[in-house]
């Protein structure tokens, strides 16, 4: 027996759990245990040369070497026991090197690169909404009309701002069919309230005008306004109310077919004859108007009734435009 056989094989070096995991990161786990590295000098610092796995079978083992006197094991020091050598992890795992160069696959959704994977989720449908189609002009709509449905189409109309504030949408009442069409400028406070044209003091003044010349609104006439809904604080109506409003008093005109017009006030007036002209230079004088169907429809100007009150002067006046009006009857 040689000098060099009689040296006992040095001991495995002892791995605590820390140096386990670190060891396997780097990919020197199962080289480390199956060759023994050879212990440094004493005082040396130690140095760990890592080799590629590839590699490690090219590397011959290291002689045998007579290592310095290990330290005592502390108790707190739990003594190394031999555990089983686990597999490799994937090289994917180990280094960020396995990824393309390229930087794609960051791209890619993992569904895609592993076949495995669950498919990709398709995208949110997002829904869109069909507009709502423009609405129908009132002259267009109503042309068709029976006085039933145009008193439905009023109440429902929302062709001016004016319909935000009203309480009720003013149609219109009376005789049916009527021999004459009172037409007024636009609802009062007592009109919006009860939804019935010329209440209050002025309504009880045009009853009045209306017996002294042998007509009644229960038996003769049917009264009506230009504007259905009443404007804020009894303001005159704007240019744009009386041309969205005007188309429903144009078909009660077609479908009443009235002997006489006796129209009360100035806006009223302007609004059935076309004109710009005052309400004096108007009254006194009997206008034509002329109806889709080509007849003539006499038409007699006065004053208002609210206007009378505030102008009891103005009654006389007022007189002769009723007699005006019922003189061919």
């Amino acid at each position: 027996m040689s000098p060099m056989d009689a040296v006992p094989r040095p001991a495995p070096p002892r791995i605590n759990p820390l140096q386990r995991i670190w060891l396997r990161e780097i990919g020197m786990e199962r080289l480390w245990l199956r060759t023994p590295p050879v212990a440094p000098p004493a005082m040396a610092p130690v140095t760990a040369r890592v080799v590629a796995p590839e590699a490690a079978s090219a590397v011959p083992p290291a002689p045998p070497v007579r290592s310095p006197v290990a330290p005592p094991v502390s108790a707190a020091e739990p003594a190394a026991v031999p555990t089983p050598v686990s597999k490799p992890a994937p090289a994917a795992a180990a280094t960020p090197a396995a990824e393309p160069a390229s930087g794609r696959a960051s791209a890619i959704p993992a569904s895609i690169l592993n076949r495995s994977g669950p498919p990709p989720r398709p995208a949110p449908k997002v829904e869109i909404k069909d507009e709502a189609p423009p609405p129908i002009p009132v002259a267009e709509a109503v042309k068709d009309a029976d006085l039933e449905q145009l008193a439905a189409q009023v109440v429902a109309c929302a062709a001016c701002g004016l319909c935000q504030g009203r309480r009720h949408a003013v149609v219109g009442h009376g005789a049916q069919p009527t021999r004459w069409l009172v037409v007024g400028e636009a609802p009062g406070e007592q009109e919006d309230r009860q939804g019935q044209p010329f209440v209050g003091r002025s309504g009880q003044l045009l009853d009045a005008m209306l017996a002294a010349v042998g007509m009644s609104r229960e038996r003769d006439v049917f009264i009506t306004n230009v504007i259905k809904c009443r404007p804020p604080g009894n303001r005159n109506p704007k240019p744009e109310e009386i041309a969205a409003c005007s188309p429903y008093l144009m078909r009660q005109i077609a479908l009443l077919k009235p002997e006489r017009i006796l129209v009360l006030g100035r806006f009223a007036a302007q609004t059935l004859l076309g004109t710009d002209a005052t309400i004096g230079s108007l009254r006194g004088r009997v206008h034509q108007l002329k109806t889709d169907e080509g007849a003539q429809i006499p038409v007699v100007v006065s004053y208002h009734p609210a206007y009378l009150l505030r102008s009891p002067s103005e009654k006389a006046r007022a007189w002769q435009d009723l007699k005006l009006a019922a003189r061919d009857l």
